[in-house]
């Protein structure tokens, strides 16, 4: 399959909260959840590496339709609103249309 459409985000947990995040983020992958969407072709969580409250995820999809369908799904919706009383502040989206690289 090749990834069509994609997005970085870039997420602010509240003091102390970066590490409960990114375990959180992480469930993305278990089975039922976005992540783990044969849709889904990268899932990709980071830390910055100057502020561990700092977090990015990088998701590659087949389709944007895909993403969207599969982020209105029960699953998704329950891993987004645990995601919101941890970040402080607004995320940062943008989104991507790939051209050619690599991924895992």
């Amino acid at each position: 399959m090749i990834v069509n459409y994609g997005f970085n985000a870039t997420m602010t947990a509240k003091p102390g909260m970066g590490d409960e995040l990114v375990d959180l983020l992480l469930t993305g992958l278990d089975e039922g959840n976005p992540g783990a969407s044969e849709y889904c072709l990268v899932y990709l969580v980071s830390r910055s590496a100057s502020n561990p409250d700092v977090v990015h995820i990088t998701e590659g999809w087949t389709s944007e339709e895909d993403h969207h369908r599969i982020f209105a799904g029960p699953e998704a919706q329950a891993v987004v609103a645990k995601i919101a009383p941890m970040v402080a502040g607004e995320s940062a989206y943008t989104d991507y249309v790939p051209v050619n690289g690599k991924a895992f």
